[in-house]
């Protein structure tokens, strides 16, 4: 039994005082010892956390008694390790770096899917599966047969918009990680004229979950420290390659060079060979970072304080010199 639980979460919900908000929900993750990172803005929260079982629970049962956040959808998974080194809750401008700020899901996006509902439809001949990721996620593992946008990062989606029209005829069923990118998505597409767009509620992870992600292949690419996992117990293979030697390789790590910081398959062999770098000019870099075989690398504490921006809270001298 693994020790951990990790939730994946949003919820476009107003929130009128995101810096107050933000503060407050610091304080409360703290005090359960979760870490993790959480996104406020305006328009709602978006979060990926890991903690204990009992703290987690807890944690759900809170921002859900909160009239705001009743109707959110957690995806709950289970890690050997914390997913995250620290707790850090930050307020932006969206729960979801797009540029598509005018775009409210509360009021118009498209038809929810609940993964048996996805499975059932995605064969269907007027039917057009969309990824709406980015390249370096989609690289590792995507659903078969989908179409996958050339796009460095979601902002990007919007100038696609060409390639989809062929598509317009069609059913669009879109799908992200855990939903959230589906949102904003396939409420475009729907201001856009596509009639028929559906959205897989709950992302590649619920579909996992709760389909046994079939024809989901390769890995699904997450944004905490495990930087990919499992999601088809079906019929998994693998459809990446190494980016070093081009054999089958869905093992995703970030260059140990800093300045390059490269999203790529690295089989283990071609790992170590190289010192966790992608390429020889990296694993000559000055800055290059030590691997240790994971391919992953928190970032620096630098004497982090996680009471350091709870301008509420009255600080201990402990307080204020301990690390998360």
């Amino acid at each position: 039994m693994k020790k951990h639980t990790v939730l994946l979460y949003y919820c476009y919900s107003p929130i009128d005082n995101p810096e107050e908000f933000r503060e407050q929900h610091h304080l409360f993750c703290l005090s359960l010892n979760l870490v993790g990172r959480i996104i406020v803005a305006k328009e709602g929260i978006n979060g990926t956390i890991s903690g204990t079982k009992k703290s987690c629970e807890e944690y759900m049962r809170v921002l859900k008694s909160d009239p705001r956040f009743a109707k959110t959808d957690f995806k709950v998974d289970e890690s050997d390790t914390p997913t995250f080194a620290k707790m850090h809750v930050r307020v932006k401008s969206e729960i979801v770096h797009s540029s598509l700020l005018d775009i409210d899901p509360n009021k118009r996006t498209g038809i929810h899917l609940e993964p048996s509902e996805f499975k059932a439809m995605k064969e269907q001949e007027d039917v057009v599966v969309l990824d709406v990721r980015s390249n370096y996620e989609h690289s590792v593992g995507h659903f078969k047969n989908a179409v996958k946008l050339d796009i460095e990062n979601f902002r990007e989606f919007p100038d696609k918009l060409s390639e989809l029209e062929k598509y317009k005829d069609k059913k669009i069923l879109t799908y992200c990680t855990g939903g959230i990118k589906c949102e904003k998505a396939s409420a475009y597409l729907l201001e856009k004229g596509f009639q028929n767009v559906y959205q897989l509620h709950g992302g590649i992870i619920k579909y996992g979950m709760e389909a046994g992600g079939e024809d989901f292949e390769g890995k699904c690419y997450v944004f905490d420290n495990r930087i990919t996992v499992d999601v088809n117990s079906v019929n998994p293979v693998v459809v990446s390659q190494c980016y070093i030697c081009g054999t089958k390789c869905d093992r995703m790590v970030n260059c140990a060079n800093p300045v390059c910081n490269n999203h790529v398959p690295v089989c283990e062999k071609c790992g170590w060979e190289m010192e966790g770098a992608c390429s020889s000019e990296c694993k000559s870099h000055p800055e290059k970072r030590a691997y240790d075989g994971t391919g992953y690398y928190a970032k620096v504490s630098n004497g982090y304080n996680p009471y350091l921006n709870a301008k509420g809270r009255n600080k201990s001298k402990k307080e204020t010199n301990s690390e998360c």
